[in-house]
């Protein structure tokens, strides 16, 4: 595991879009395409934007999502209807992989296992993803893996139905299963409010059922948190 701490936002956000080039460019040379699944959230969509103005073989890339809500794509929850906008119309991809969103979660966890199968790479039935982008909430959940929700599950994606904070969560998520396979897991946090469960998620003990971020440890590859110096100020 590697800490790297920008002074803000952008700063970072334009660090991760370099670091993101070049691991894509490595990946496709060495293994002919570059599997990423991406993030939501206000920090990731920065990102985004300045993905669109970096030099990368974009025919050679493939964009999975590591969770999303079952809304329809012009709901301005859904992930990947937000980042058309920002990002895939810039690009002109075709490779991606989206969440079926507007079927109910336990078809749409089912309807992705089987889009993840379609690259998979033995002995798994999901893709080693190049990268994994997740987010941290203030609480400690990543992706749609939130505090108190079952810790070993052995699919690849499930159905996230569960009221959280007294909302319902309709959502679809990928798993520490898939996840910790990735060659490479970028977690990007930042903001002050971030700070004290950034700093129990990383130096704290270990409680992976209060802090799901915790579950993300890949097997054998990279862990890098990327976080801006306000979320890091408490891990002196």
């Amino acid at each position: 595991m590697s800490i790297k701490i920008f002074k803000d936002s952008d700063e970072l956000s334009q660090s991760a879009a370099e670091a993101f080039a070049a691991l894509a460019k490595q990946s496709i040379a060495e293994r002919g395409r570059f599997l990423v699944s991406l993030s939501g959230g206000s920090t990731p969509m920065k990102l985004y934007a300045r993905l669109a103005n970096e030099k990368v073989d974009w025919a050679h890339v493939h964009f999975f999502w590591g969770d999303e809500r079952c809304v329809p794509v012009d709901d301005p929850g859904n992930t990947f209807g937000v980042m058309r906008e920002i990002f895939f119309d810039k690009i002109g991809t075709t490779n991606i992989h989206r969440v079926e969103s507007e079927l109910e979660p336990a078809s749409a966890a089912q309807a992705y296992a089987h889009t993840l199968s379609g690259l998979a790479e033995a002995p798994f039935d999901f893709p080693r993803f190049d990268l994994v982008l997740l987010g941290m909430g203030d609480d400690g959940h990543t992706a749609s893996l939130f505090p108190g929700s079952q810790v070993e599950i052995d699919s690849a994606t499930i159905a996230v139905t569960a009221h959280y904070q007294d909302r319902p969560a309709n959502r679809v998520s990928l798993t520490p299963k898939v996840f910790n396979q990735a060659r490479e897991i970028w977690f990007l946090v930042t903001g002050a409010g971030k700070a004290e469960t950034l700093r129990n998620v990383i130096k704290g003990e270990r409680n992976l059922e209060l802090y799901p971020a915790q579950r993300i440890q890949p097997v054998n590859g990279n862990l890098i948190w990327m976080i801006d110096e306000a979320a890091g100020r408490l891990l002196n």
